[in-house]
C-alpha cells in the first residue's frame, strides 16, 4: 500500500560520498611532496602502468629481453637503456620523446601515452643518478619520528600530528569537534553495530569530565557486540556463507567457525594468533577442537556438487581459492594474477604462485560434497557439540556400555552354555551335505568422488560373471575373511567408497534359502552374475533390513555384494534364514570340547549365538541395537564443520595457463621470492606460512591489516586499494601514517582493540563530518581528512538499527543461522530437482529479530533485503559505499523495517508521554541518537496530522498497514492512532540522517 508523507521527510544524498568516477583536484596528493623525484613514489608508478606489460615480469610477454622492473634490466652493461646522470644519451628518454611510430614508446597500438609531465620526471630522475628501489609496499615498514605541527593542542594522539602535518602544509585547518550526541551515535554504530540508546546518552552528556569519550569507547570494546560489529568485514573476506553454491547448493554448518571469530574478536585474540589458527589451527601442537574449527577459515570456499563436476578439476579450483584468498588477506597482492603466467606488474612468478599452493595442496577431500539432500558437507569434518550436547551425547554413551556389558554377561551365563551343549547335540545329528557357505572374501574399498559416484560406478568385481575364472586369471585379488562369521554387523571404515564381498555357496540339490541382510549404507547383491537386490539406502547396518530369497543352483553358487558406505562408519550384516550348518562349523562339532582349541570353540561359540540366540540374548542384542541408533541418530543433528588437513600430501606441478591436466615442473611449497624467504626453523607447511606472515621483517601483514581498519572507520584506506598494495595501487595518501600504524600494531603485540581505540580516540576521528564549500572543492573525496567521513551504512547495520530503535532486537549471540522476512518464493528458482526442498523457511518467535550477522546467507541467492552486501562467493575486502535511492524500495517497503516502525510507535505511544511532540521526539531519539531541533519537529507533527486524517478517512488502512509482521500488536492502542504514528515512526528510519554515519 503507498505510505504517506514519508518522501517530505527523506532526503537522500544520492552518491554524494561515494562519486565513481570523479577526479581529484590537481596536485592534491604532490602538493606535500618534496621536490626532488622519488622512484617509488614518481617514477615505479609511470613504469607500472604504461611499461611492465612488455618490459615486467611476465617472461613469456616480455618484449626485447627488456626488463624495466629491476635495476640490472634497466642498466644492463650490453645495451644499457639508462645512462645514470645522462638523460641525453639514455635510450629510453629517446624513445619516450621519439616522434617515429615504429620507436616511440608505449607503441601506440598499446593505447597507452606518457604525459609530458611523466617524461619531465622520468628525465629528472636520470639525471639525478637513477636512484632504484622497491616498491614502497615490499620494504619493511619503519617507524617515522612524528612531524611538527603547529597546532599542538589539537593532537591527541600520533595519528592526528601526520593529519594535521598534512593539512597544515596544504593550508588547510582541521574541521571543529563533532557534538557529542553526534559522536555517541558515530562511535557506538562503528564499535558494535547498533544506535546508542537514551540512557547512554543521557549519562554521556551528564559525564563532564575529562575521559568521558574514552570512558565510552573502553565500555564499546567490552561489549559482546564487539565481536559481532567487526566480524562483518571478516566474514565477507573469507566469503563465508551457510551453503556451498552452485545448482544444488547443499548447506553447511560453518556458522560454528562465524561464532569462534565473534568470540575470538570479543576476547581480542592478538592478531597473530588470530590468524595462525585460521591458516593452520589443525597442524599445532596438541591442536584443540577450537583451533581445529578455525580451520574452517579456507573451507568457507564454494563446493560444486553437480552432476557434471569434474572432482579433481573441482578440487583444484579451491586450492586456487584458498591461494587466492590467502595472499589478499594479509599480503594485500593480486597473487591470483600468476595463477597462468608470471605477474606483468608485480614481482611475482607462476612458480611462486605454485609454491604458495603447494602449502594448501594436501587436504584429503576429493574437490565434491558427499550425499544429498539439505546438507552436502566435505572432509575432512569434525563432529561439534555444545556442553549440553557433550553431556547428553555421554549419557547415550554410558547407555550403550551397559548394555553391551549387560549382553556379554548372559552370553557368559550358565544357562546360556547348557543351552549351546544341547544345540550342538541336537545340530550334529541333523548336520548333513545339503548347503555348506564357504569363508567371506573382501576386495576394496574402492573409492569415488562422492557416495553417488560410489554406487553408481561398475568397479571391476560387477563386471565379470564368473569370479572364480576372473581370480583364476590374476585380474582380482580377494582377501579371506575367517573372522567374518554370520550373523554379525562387521565394519567396514572407509567414506565414499565401495567395498566388495564375495562367497561361495555349495547346494547338494538345486534349493530356494531366505536370507537377512544389513548394509550401511547402500547395498546391491548379485547371485551367478545375475542382480537380485539394490537399495541406495543411509542408514546404519543392523540386522533384518533387507530380506531376500535366492535360487541356488546345484553345485557351486557365485554369491556378490557391494557394500557403499556415504559417511563415518560403514558394515554390514548377513545371515540365512534358516539352519545350515557350515562345513566348517560340522568339522569342529565333530571333536570333543575338549580337544577344540580355542578359536576352534569361539568359533562355535558364535555360531550358536548368531544363528540360535536364545530370547534373553536377543532381547539384550536389541536394546543395543536401539540405543546405536539412537546415538547414531544424536550424531546426525550435530554440526559437521569442515576444517583443513594435511592427511593426504600430494606432489605439486606448475600448472601450464592453469589447467590441471597439464602440469609442468614439480615445486616445492614456498614463499614468493620478492618476499622474505621462509625461515630456516619454520616447517614448509601452511602452520610455517602462518607464522611466516608475522615475522618481524614482513612488509606487507601489518600494513595490509592497519589499513583495513581505517577503512572500517573512515570508508576507505590510506590505501584506497584495501585489496591490493602491490605496483598498481592507489598510492597511500598519508604513508609515513600507515608505516607508523603498522609498526604500532606490531610492537603492541598484534593488539587489535589497541589499534581500534587508537583511530577512534584521535581527534581527526572526532571532527565534524560537514562538508565546507572549500572542501567540497579542494578534497570531495575526503583524501586529507580535513573534516570527519560521512556515508551510507552497510545495510546488514541498517537492519540492526532498525530493530534495536524499536525494540525487536534479539540480542543473543552466536548460534544457527535463522531465517527472516523474505519474499516466500526467493528460493523457487533452486528447486530444479526433487533432491531437496527449496522452500524458504521463514524463522519463528525471537529467530526473526536476531541480528543480521546470522541471517541464513545462501550463495545462489542472498538475502533480498541485503541490499549492498558481498555475494560471498570470493574474498573481499574493500568496502561498497552506496548511496542510491533504490535502497528505499527496501527501507521503506521491506517487512522488517515496516514492522520495526510499528513496534517503535508502540513503544513511544506507552513510554513517550500523552503529547505528540514527546512521542515524536523520544522516536527521534531512538533512531537519530539526539533530540529533534524546533524545524524537525514542526514537519513531524505536520506529517503525524497528515498520517491521522488519511487514517481516520479510511480506517481499513490503518488495519492493513498494522498487520505487517508477526509480532502481536497491542490492541488497546486505537488502530488509527497507531497506524499514524507507525507511519511516521517508518519516515524516521527513512531519514537522511539516520541511514548515515554522520
Amino acid at each position: 500500500m503507498p505510505l504517506m508523507n514519508q518522501p517530505r521527510l527523506i532526503r537522500f544524498f544520492v552518491g554524494l560520498y561515494f562519486l565513481a568516477g570523479l577526479l581529484l583536484c590537481p596536485g592534491l596528493l604532490d602538493a606535500a611532496d618534496p621536490p626532488e623525484v622519488s622512484f617509488n613514489r614518481d617514477i615505479l608508478p609511470i613504469l607500472a602502468d604504461n611499461c611492465f606489460t612488455c618490459h615486467g615480469p611476465d617472461e613469456a610477454a616480455r618484449k626485447g629481453d627488456l626488463r624495466l622492473d629491476l635495476r640490472d634490466g634497466a642498466l644492463r652493461t650490453d645495451q644499457p637503456v639508462i645512462v645514470p646522470g645522462k638523460s641525453a644519451e639514455s635510450e629510453l628518454i629517446s624513445r619516450l620523446l621519439s616522434t617515429d611510430p615504429e620507436l616511440v614508446m608505449p607503441p601506440p597500438k598499446s593505447n597507452k601515452k606518457l604525459t609530458a609531465d611523466q617524461i619531465e620526471r622520468i628525465r629528472k630522475w636520470v639525471d639525478a643518478g637513477a636512484v632504484w628501489g622497491k616498491h614502497w609496499s615490499f620494504e619493511p615498514p619503519v617507524r617515522p619520528p612524528l612531524p611538527t605541527v603547529k597546532q599542538a593542542g589539537w593532537v591527541k594522539n600520533a595519528i592526528d600530528a601526520w593529519i594535521l602535518a598534512r593539512l597544515e602544509r596544504e593550508g588547510l585547518n582541521p574541521s571543529p569537534e563533532a557534538n557529542k550526541e553526534l559522536l555517541l551515535r558515530r562511535v557506538t554504530l562503528d564499535l558494535i553495530g547498533l544506535p546508542p540508546t537514551p540512557a547512554e546518552l543521557d549519562a554521556f552528556l551528564k559525564d563532564t569530565s575529562d575521559r568521558a569519550y574514552e570512558t565510552v569507547v573502553d565500555r564499546l570494546l567490552q561489549s559482546p557486540h564487539y565481536g559481532e560489529r567487526m566480524a562483518l568485514p571478516w566474514l565477507d573476506a573469507a566469503r563465508y556463507a551457510d551453503s556451498n553454491g552452485f545448482q544444488q547448493d547443499g548447506d553447511t554448518f560453518q556458522y560454528v567457525w562465524r561464532d569462534w571469530v565473534v568470540k575470538q574478536l570479543n576476547a581480542n585474540m592478538p592478531f597473530d594468533q588470530f590468524s595462525i589458527e585460521q591458516i593452520a589451527g589443525d597442524l599445532l601442537p596438541n591442536a584443540t577442537e577450537d583451533q581445529k574449527i578455525a580451520s574452517g577459515f579456507n573451507r568457507c570456499h564454494l563446493l560444486n556438487g553437480e552432476g557434471g563436476a569434474i572432482p579433481e578439476e573441482q578440487r583444484n579450483v579451491i586450492v586456487f581459492d584458498r591461494v587466492d584468498v590467502t595472499a589478499t588477506n594479509w599480503l594485500g597482492l593480486t597473487l591470483a594474477c600468476a595463477q597462468c603466467h608470471d605477474h606483468k606488474y608485480d614481482p611475482l612468478s607462476q612458480r611462486d604462485y605454485y609454491q604458495m599452493f603447494a602449502f594448501f595442496n594436501n587436504v584429503p577431500e576429493s574437490g565434491t560434497p558427499s550425499g544429498g539432500g539439505q546438507y552436502r558437507i566435505a572432509d575432512p569434518f569434525i563432529y561439534v557439540a555444545t556442553p549440553e550436547d557433550q553431556s547428553q551425547q555421554q549419557q547415550i554413551e554410558q547407555r550403550l556400555a551397559d548394555a553391551r556389558m549387560a549382553t556379554e554377561k548372559l552370553e557368559q551365563a550358565p544357562e546360556t552354555q547348557a543351552a549351546q551343549l544341547a544345540w550342538e547335540v541336537a545340530a550334529l545329528k541333523d548336520a548333513g551335505p545339503k548347503l555348506s557357505f564357504e569363508t567371506w572374501m573382501s576386495l576394496g574399498p574402492f573409492p569415488a568422488a562422492s557416495f553417488d559416484a560410489a554406487y553408481d560406478t561398475a568397479f571391476d568385481p560387477e563386471k565379470s560373471v564368473d569370479l572364480t575364472k576372473t581370480a583364476l586369471d590374476g585380474k582380482l585379488t580377494w582377501t579371506q575373511r575367517p573372522e567374518w562369521t554370520d550373523g554379525k554387523v562387521h565394519d567396514l571404515t572407509v567414506e565414499n567408497a565401495a567395498t566388495y564381498l564375495y562367497r561361495t555357496i555349495r547346494a547338494e540339490a538345486p534349493k530356494s534359502i531366505a536370507l537377512s541382510l544389513g548394509s550401511d549404507d547402500a547395498i546391491k547383491v548379485w547371485l551367478n552374475g545375475k542382480q537380485v537386490l539394490a537399495n541406495k539406502a543411509t542408514r546404519a547396518a543392523a540386522p533384518d533390513q533387507e530380506k531376500v530369497t535366492i535360487e541356488l543352483r546345484e553345485g557351486e553358487n557365485q554369491l556378490l555384494i557391494k557394500i557403499v558406505n556415504g559417511g563415518a562408519i560403514g558394515g554390514f550384516y548377513f545371515k540365512p534364514l534358516e539352519a545350515v550348518l557350515p562345513d566348517a562349523i560340522v568339522a569342529v562339532l565333530k571333536l570333543e570340547p575338549a580337544k577344540r582349541s580355542a578359536a576352534e570353540a569361539n568359533q562355535v561359540r558364535d555360531y550358536f549365538l548368531a544363528n540360535q540366540t536364545p530370547t534373553a540374548i536377543r532381547q539384550s542384542r536389541e536394546h543395543q541395537v536401539a540405543i546405536q541408533k539412537e546415538l547414531d541418530g544424536f550424531k546426525a543433528k550435530l554440526p559437521r564443520v569442515m576444517i583443513m588437513s594435511d592427511a593426504r600430501p600430494r606432489k605439486t606441478h606448475i600448472l601450464d595457463r592453469g589447467n590441471y591436466e597439464s602440469p609442468k615442473a614439480e615445486v616445492q611449497a614456498g614463499t614468493p621470492a620478492s618476499l622474505p624467504p621462509l625461515p630456516s626453523d619454520l616447517p614448509a607447511n601452511r602452520l610455517g606460512l602462518a607464522r611466516w606472515l608475522f615475522t618481524p621483517g614482513h612488509p606487507l601483514t601489518a600494513r595490509v591489516q592497519v589499513n583495513r581498519y581505517w577503512q572500517t572507520f573512515f570508508g576507505q584506506g590510506l590505501v584506497k586499494t584495501t585489496e591490493n598494495l602491490g605496483t598498481q595501487c592507489e598510492p597511500p595518501t598519508h604513508p609515513e601514517l600507515l608505516d607508523w600504524l603498522a609498526v604500532e600494531f606490531r610492537e603492541s603485540g598484534w593488539n587489535v582493540k589497541h589499534m581500534h581505540r587508537l583511530i577512534v580516540t584521535s581527534a581527526t576521528y572526532r571532527q565534524s563530518s560537514r562538508m565546507t564549500p572549500e572542501l567540497r572543492e579542494r578534497d570531495p573525496e575526503n583524501l586529507l581528512l580535513a573534516r570527519s567521513s560521512r556515508f551510507r551504512m552497510p545495510s546488514l547495520i541498517l537492519r540492526d538499527v532498525a530493530l534495536a530503535a524499536s525494540g525487536l532486537l534479539d540480542a543473543r549471540i552466536g548460534g544457527k543461522p535463522v531465517y527472516p522476512y523474505q519474499t516466500k518464493d526467493i528460493w523457487d528458482g533452486l528447486a530444479i530437482t526433487k533432491e531437496r526442498d527449496f522452500t524458504y523457511p521463514q524463522s519463528k518467535g525471537k529467530d526473526l529479530y536476531r541480528r543480521s550477522l546470522y541471517t541464513f546467507w545462501r550463495r545462489t541467492v542472498a538475502p533480498g533485503n541485503m541490499f549492498d552486501a558481498s555475494v560471498r562467493n570470493t574474498c573481499k575486502v574493500r568496502t561498497s559505499l552506496t548511496s542510491t535511492p533504490l535502497h528505499a524500495l527496501t527501507t521503506l517497503n521491506d517487512v522488517t523495517w515496516v514492522e520495526a516502525g510499528r513496534a517503535l510507535a508502540e513503544r513511544v505511544i506507552k513510554d513517550g508521554g500523552v503529547e505528540p511532540e514527546a512521542r515524536l521526539s523520544a522516536a527521534f531519539l531512538r533512531v537519530c541518537g539526539r533530540q529533534p531541533a524546533a524545524d524537525d519537529l514542526r514537519i513531524l507533527r505536520r506529517s503525524l496530522d497528515r498520517a491521522l486524517t488519511t487514517f481516520n478517512a479510511k480506517p481499513e488502512l490503518a488495519t492493513e498497514f498494522l498487520a505487517l509482521g508477526d509480532s502481536p500488536r497491542d490492541a488497546t492502542i486505537p488502530a488509527v492512532e497507531h497506524a499514524a504514528y507507525a507511519s511516521v515512526c517508518l519516515a524516521i528510519f527513512n531519514l537522511d540522517e539516520a541511514l548515515t554515519k554522520e
